[in-house]
Parts: C-alpha cells; structure tokens; sequence
C-alpha cells in the first residue's frame, strides 16, 4: 500500500513539473520586451539586422513549440541554456551560488522547527501565562513582513550593537554561519510564529481527545501520556505545517538575499528578472517550483507513514 501511495504522489510531482514547465515558459515566451537588447547596450538603435542574427544565435524567435521542447530537453541533460546578462552558461550561474542559498534555507529551516515545535507544545502543555505569552509574540511576529524584519535585524544587531555582520554570505562553515544568521532569522521568523501556532493547537487537540483521558483514567504517568499518546499523534500535523514552511522559505530567499548582499539564486532571480535575462528565470523559475513541490510530497509521504490514522488509499 506504502509503495502504491509512494508511485501515485511521485507521477502526480512530474506530471506538476512537467505543467509548471509549460507555464514557465509560456509566461516569459509571451512577455514583453526583446531580450536582445541585452547584448546591444545603450546609444543609438541597433540595425535590424544585427537583432535578427542575435535573435538566430539565441533562437530568440523559435515557434513556441520548438522554443520549449529546445529548452526542456536541455534542462533534462543539464544544460539550462546562456545568460544574455552574464554572458556564461546559466548552469554556471546556478551551480556557482546555490551554495550560499542551499546553506540559507537549511539554516533558516532549523531555526524554524526546532523553536517552532518548542514553543507551541510548551503553550499547549502549560497554559496559562506562558501560553498567553507565547501566543502574543508568535501572533505579532506573524504580522512582521520579512523585509522589515530583515531591515530592523541590520539596524538593530549589525549597525548599532555591532554583533554579526550584515553583508556577504561568508566562507567556510563557520564564516557562513556567522554571515548567514541574521538573514536565516529574518527568514524563519514569520514561519516560526506559524509553526508554533499550528503545534500548540494539535497539541491541545490531541490533549482534548478520548484516548487521552483514558489513559490518564488508567493512572498512565502524564509524561508518557505526552510523549506516547499527544506527541505521537500530533506528529503528522507538525511534519506537515515544517514542511510547508520550509518549502515556503525558497520564495522568501529572494528578499532576504537581497536586503543582506548574499550572492545567492535568489539575488540571481531578482536580478536577472530585471534586466530580462530570460534563460536564467526560466531555469531559476521552474527549479523553485519543482523544489517546492518534490518537498511537499515527501512531507505527504512522511506525515502519511506516520499517522496511523491517515488512510494511504484515500490520501493518494
């Protein structure tokens, strides 16, 4: 059954894939503009006859059809195809910075499950203040959008206290850690704020139900109770509201890369949307959306294999 559920959410990935792909394309096959531009520069208007040769050598004016399978097909054997912008291939480009954005996310994703599952289970276990307390500063950070966070975090702990620097992506694993903690918290704030929200209400809920009360009824220790019985169960809605937020942070590193300097693919988007580099937010586009999806499915597999309760015919 596991391997039937496994099969179905792995064709239902590439068949979004392979959807997102067309979109992808589409979208930016039909944008306005002429990316040729690009290698011209400024000054006067260029002849038409140099545009139709860069439109030749670029296959800038290929029927969609030819356009897209040109592209797809040499996705599929690595090759993403040349920037006009930098003048490199853009599996140069990629490979050159997904590094810094590879270390980024993970960073930010501990930061928000680790404190996120924390924070929630100790209001929903405790109560009272602390779950008073917890609920006021997880609600008013969830309201702080990542780049004002991502400028108070620099003004308050770079500029005036002087703590971690607020430039670059660092080198090494120590050089990164420091350089990348300040973006990795503006990151993982809002998502931590969510995630606590969601674990402290499966945490009540498991609390609140049945076969709890029975076990307490039954004089089982409240510690096991916890963590066989209300952890256990909760453990599903937790790994999937991580796995959304982790899959989320990919959209967010394009901000914060910017705001911090970080030579990074989400700075790489940015700037190549800007300056109409086609063939590197075609590749940047469609990677964040496979990315996000493949994440999600493993969420589903993960939290389906964990709960019990969760029927793997109906899931798929």
């Amino acid at each position: 059954m596991i391997g039937r559920f496994v099969a179905r959410r792995a064709a239902m990935l590439v068949v979004t894939a392979f959807v997102a792909s067309i979109a992808v394309y589409g979208a930016l096959f039909i944008a306005p503009g002429d990316p040729a531009t690009l290698l011209i520069g400024g000054g006067k208007p260029p002849s038409p006859r140099l545009l139709a040769e860069i439109h030749r050598q670029y296959h800038l004016d290929d029927p969609f059809f030819q356009g897209y399978w040109r592209w797809l097909t040499g996705l599929l054997h690595g090759d993403a195809g040349q920037s006009l912008t930098y003048k490199d291939s853009v599996t140069g480009l990629i490979t050159e910075r997904i590094g810094n954005t590879a270390f980024l996310v993970a960073y930010a994703a501990v930061l928000i499950v680790v404190p996120g599952i924390g924070l929630g289970t100790f209001a929903a276990l405790r109560g009272g203040v602390g779950d008073t307390l917890v609920t006021v500063v997880t609600t008013a950070l969830m309201a702080v959008p990542t780049f004002v966070m991502s400028v108070l975090l620099i003004w308050w702990l770079s500029v005036r206290w002087g703590w971690l620097p607020a430039y670059g992506a660092g080198t090494g694993f120590t050089g990164r850690l420091e350089h990348l903690t300040l973006p990795a918290v503006a990151l993982a704030t809002a998502w931590v704020a969510y995630v606590a929200q969601v674990t402290r209400q499966a945490v009540r809920t498991e609390l609140a139900s049945e076969h709890v009360e029975t076990a307490r009824s039954r004089g089982v220790p409240e510690r096991f109770v916890v963590r066989k019985h209300v952890l256990r169960n909760a453990a599903g809605p937790l790994l999937s509201v991580s796995g959304v937020a982790v899959a989320g942070l990919i959209a967010g590193c394009a901000i914060v890369e910017q705001a911090f300097g970080i030579n990074g693919v989400g700075a790489l988007l940015v700037q190549s949307a800007a300056k109409q580099d086609l063939a590197v937010v075609q590749a940047l586009a469609l990677i964040t959306v496979v990315v996000f999806v493949t994440v999600n499915t493993l969420v589903d597999v993960a939290a389906a294999a964990l709960d019990s309760r969760v029927s793997l015919k109906d899931s798929a």
